[in-house]
């Protein structure tokens, strides 16, 4: 994780969790003491890990860690007093918002932060094998477009499109999506 908001009333709080980040070799942490603050910051810079110490001088944090969740793919973790920790839970984590109850120790501060972490990485990891897919699927989908014009347009039957398209291809040493798109460009009106 490279860049880092930490929200929080308390420059104490802000201090320790600084330290204990530095230590695991963050990059930029960015501090932030309030919940408008850090709405600003959320405009401006992306972050990949976002820490909320509630509660907050203008709000009590909940809000501003499901506005970051809609708004970044940031991990985030807001920590809350523990008798709030079960209602505060239940309010954010269909977001996907990590809760941990005051006071939190340092070494279950750890965990947490590579828990989310490793989490924030499987995520990142299925999101990319999904634009991949979609990409594919673009490309079966223009392909296709380009047939069903050569089936109509020329006479073609499916299979003599299909190989008309891959001969291209090939003798002009080209991907099926640019001799698609020619095809389209050339045909379509």
């Amino acid at each position: 994780m490279e860049n880092v908001l930490i929200v929080s009333n308390s420059s104490g709080t802000m201090a320790i969790i600084s330290d204990l980040l530095r230590s695991e070799s963050f990059g930029k942490i960015t501090l932030s003491q309030s919940a408008s603050e850090a709405r600003r910051c959320l405009s401006e810079f992306d972050f990949d890990l976002i820490i909320i110490d509630t509660p907050l001088p203008d709000e009590k944090g909940d809000d501003l860690s499901m506005t970051a969740a809609e708004k970044s793919s940031a991990g985030i973790i807001l920590i809350v007093d523990s008798v709030d920790v079960y209602e505060t839970a239940a309010t954010v984590e269909e977001y996907g918002v990590f809760t941990v109850p005051k006071p939190v120790s340092p070494e279950f501060f750890y965990h947490a932060v590579k828990l989310l972490n490793a989490s924030r990485k499987r995520v990142q990891f299925l999101e990319n094998e999904n634009q991949k897919l979609q990409k594919k699927i673009e490309e079966i989908r223009l392909v296709d477009r380009a047939k069903l014009i050569l089936i109509q347009v020329l006479k073609m039957t499916e299979p003599q499109a299909q190989r008309y398209i891959e001969k291209q291809s090939m003798d002009l040493r080209q991907t099926r999506v640019v001799t698609a798109e020619n095809i389209l460009r050339t045909y379509e009106r």
